[in-house]
């Protein structure tokens, strides 16, 4: 049974947090929780370093949290906010001397693909690219070094977007409804990420409100709550929630074992 420790690399929405040009008193706030990155999160065990989703924040992330090594990168979608950070895997292609493998839906593989088209050009290069294998997943359960992780399908506005099963928990970000066949599937996670985005409602993101109700229906041993805004303050946020359930913040560790 394998140990994860997961680290949140950001948990900010897609402007990051303080926005620019804005002074308000989370903006303005001197409560590091308080300073969001845009929404990632790293997963190791067993020597292993899998990312879910590379922001335009990455190479800070990264920095801050020592990253030397990624064995793989799992995407949520391709908006941008989660995967404008790609191309600094390069020095790590160099270190690992190999190509990543990159998990994700068909449609987000594909954007990805498109995006960064010079990766994946068959002409000669001048400089370092990355190097990166593309795996499409299906909604599915495949294994990654030893650890089962499933895709499950959430509602993102008008469009979709995966969330990802594992080790007794759920990683879920950027949703605006969750299908009844994805909450079966989420009831009673040890550990449950959710979207919260702000208090008020929002054509693609979940807001609080929404949020602790989905808690109060999957009864998750713990609630963490991810892609935040600037509406939110920390310390006054989590004053009003239960006592399991919790804003997540830059830095943040959790040991996660699978007790299933």
């Amino acid at each position: 049974m394998a140990q994860i420790t997961m680290t949140v690399l950001g948990s900010g929405t897609s402007m990051g947090v303080p926005t620019l040009g804005c002074d308000c008193k989370v903006c303005t706030s001197a409560d590091p929780r308080d300073n969001r990155l845009r929404p990632s999160v790293m997963l190791q065990f067993d020597g292993r370093t899998v990312l879910i989703d590379t922001t335009p924040d990455f190479r800070q992330q990264a920095l801050r949290e020592n990253i030397s090594r990624i064995d793989a990168i799992l995407y949520t979608h391709a908006h941008a906010d989660h995967i404008m950070g790609l191309d600094d895997v390069r020095p790590l292609n160099l270190r690992q001397k190999g190509a990543i493998p990159v998990y994700g839906s068909p449609d987000t593989l594909a954007t990805i693909q498109q995006t960064f088209a010079y990766v994946f050009q068959t002409a000669p290069v001048e400089s370092t690219i990355p190097k990166l294998e593309l795996r499409p997943i299906e909604l599915a359960p495949f294994e990654l070094f030893g650890v089962t992780f499933e895709p499950v399908l959430l509602h993102h506005g008008r469009g979709f977007v995966y969330g990802y099963l594992f080790a007794g928990s759920a990683y879920l970000t950027d949703h605006s409804d969750i299908p009844p066949q994805t909450m079966e599937k989420l009831y009673g996670r040890d550990v449950l990420f959710m979207d919260a985005l702000r208090h008020k409602p929002h054509p693609t993101h979940t807001s609080l409100s929404q949020a602790l109700k989905h808690v109060d229906s999957l009864k998750p041993k713990r609630a963490f709550f991810t892609h935040i805004s600037h509406d939110l303050p920390h310390e006054q946020t989590q004053r009003t929630f239960p006592e399991n359930v919790f804003l997540s913040y830059d830095g943040l560790t959790l040991i996660l074992e699978d007790t299933r």
